[in-house]
């Protein structure tokens, strides 16, 4: 890891318009022990700060064309992703499963052995072929990365409480945090229960520095690893 050699950690951030990646991104760039950001994604993020660094493609299914500006990272904080409401299982696997992998090969193309967390969810069913479509293919996904020759995390976090101005992009998301909002000093005394985008960035950012004692990691883990 580049942190012991005084350098900081190096890190990739994929989905950080969303809610859980802007979390993640505001504590990278908080973090003194992280050097540098690279973010990919549509659009821009609108942030500045001398960490960062953007890439902005129409087309995250083919990442060929920037594939050597993605070599050299210690770690991948994978956070991008959708609501499957109203979706069918063929797009929600486009987005879902073939952006992931799509990122995933070109890593382990050009730095095999990169610690890839990536943001799952609570209730994800490792076999693949469960009742809840989501769970299905975020199931999928998962078993994909963790047999590629990457140093894969699954974080499969349950209720995320927004935090520091922080919003979805969900219309239907905004709402309930909004009602929650005032809940969340109760819902955390409940230990695994909930956790906020703030401690998930933290928890990321741990792992990409030292990895963790197992490959799925639970709301009651990332509040502990935070």
């Amino acid at each position: 890891m580049t942190e012991e050699a005084g350098t900081g950690m190096k890190v990739i951030v994929f989905g950080a318009t969303g809610m859980v990646g802007q979390g993640v991104l505001r504590e990278c760039l908080l973090d003194d022990r992280v050097a540098r950001v690279l973010v990919v994604g549509r659009t821009a993020t609108g942030r500045s700060h001398p960490k960062l660094t953007e890439i902005v493609r129409d087309d995250l299914h083919d990442l060929s064309p920037v594939a050597a500006d993605l070599a050299g990272y210690d770690a991948c904080f994978f956070c991008l992703g959708v609501s499957a409401a109203g979706m069918t299982e063929a797009a929600y696997t486009r987005i879902t499963y073939d952006l992931t992998m799509a990122a995933a090969g070109v890593l382990a193309e050009v730095s095999p052995g990169t610690r890839f967390a990536y943001i799952s969810g609570s209730g994800t069913d490792s076999t693949g072929h469960g009742r809840m479509m989501w769970a299905r293919v975020k199931g999928r996904t998962e078993n994909a990365l963790l047999a590629m020759p990457l140093d894969a995390y699954m974080f499969r976090p349950g209720f995320i409480q927004p935090r520091h101005g922080i919003t979805s992009k969900t219309g239907w998301y905004r709402t309930l945090y909004k009602i929650t909002g005032p809940l969340h000093p109760l819902l955390a005394r409940i230990p695994g229960l909930a956790t906020t985008t703030d401690q998930l960035g933290r928890a990321m950012i741990h792992v990409g520095l030292s990895g963790a004692p197992k490959r799925i990691l639970t709301n009651r883990d990332i509040n502990t690893l935070s």
